[in-house]
């Protein structure tokens, strides 16, 4: 019985070191298959892919936390200051814009002229100031679908000879420098004839003093400024018919796209007229 025991003892520890012998070897070439096999089983548990524990499944997106509005902040009712605060049509509609990015809109003010070019070098996300598309801007820019349309018209003084646009011939011209009422004038009555400024109002004080004759600028801040100032008037012809859209840096389509995503939607729900319609009474 004894010698029976001690052969059941003898076997059982050679069990014993045989299974620690296997457990031993099988520890170097196992580990990773493990472990491996833990994280597959993890993932599957919590609904994680390991890529995205490293971050590899954000390669590509373009979430924005701020998004940088370039504009020139003296073009009423499309976008101005009323103390430290910008306002206007072109300020709403960003804002609005920026809200179906899940981001927050930053405004950078600036010359006009060099809106495009702050958009090209990054400095701002787009460009949005009352601006037309033109064949030359999309040489340098892209724009998005337009949310608006801009009439350019002409104000004179009262009682001056100037009734129509056949009277602009040989006469001074005063221009925001980079509008297209500078591009148009420039080409239709010569740039000896056209005189620019940085601001519409540097130019409407300039027919104001006698050193122009006549200026050409977008008629919602024509209106205004009409309204602001004694003795002018605006002519009854319109000028020109354009467009208003938002400037984007060339081959940035993605940015392009969600722009144009959120504009397709706001002019769908009516955001966009309402916004237009807060500024500009239908006469």
């Amino acid at each position: 019985m004894k010698k029976f025991l001690s052969i059941m003892a003898l076997m059982l520890a050679l069990v014993l070191t045989m299974a620690a012998f296997t457990a031993c070897g099988s520890t170097k070439d196992g580990d990773e298959t493990t472990a491996g096999t833990t994280a597959a089983e993890n993932n599957a548990a919590t609904g994680t892919d390991t890529d995205a524990d490293t971050g590899a499944d954000t390669e590509g997106t373009t979430e924005l936390t701020t998004i940088k509005m370039g504009t020139n902040a003296a073009f009423p009712p499309y976008e101005y200051k009323e103390g430290d605060a910008f306002v206007g049509i072109d300020v709403e509609i960003a804002e609005a814009i920026a809200k179906e990015l899940g981001a927050t809109l930053e405004i950078v003010d600036m010359e006009f002229d060099s809106i495009i070019t702050s958009v090209n070098q990054g400095e701002v996300d787009f460009g949005m100031a009352g601006m037309t598309v033109t064949d030359e801007r999309l040489l340098e820019v892209d724009f998005t679908y337009s949310y608006a349309t801009g009439v350019q018209s002409v104000i004179v003084l009262d009682g001056s000879d100037i009734k129509s646009l056949d009277d602009l011939e040989g006469k001074k011209i005063g221009v925001q420098l980079g509008t297209t009422g500078d591009i148009y004038a420039s080409d239709d009555y010569g740039t000896e004839n056209v005189t620019k400024y940085g601001k519409g109002a540097d130019a409407v004080i300039a027919l104001k003093g006698g050193d122009v004759d006549a200026v050409i600028i977008d008629n919602e801040p024509a209106k205004a400024f009409v309204a602001e100032n004694e003795g002018l008037a605006i002519l009854d012809t319109e000028y020109a018919v354009e467009d208003y859209a938002i400037a984007v840096k060339k081959g940035n389509t993605e940015l392009l796209d969600d722009i144009n995503a959120a504009l397709e939607k706001l002019t769908e729900d009516g955001t966009i007229d309402a916004i237009i319609g807060k500024y500009i009474k239908a006469e």
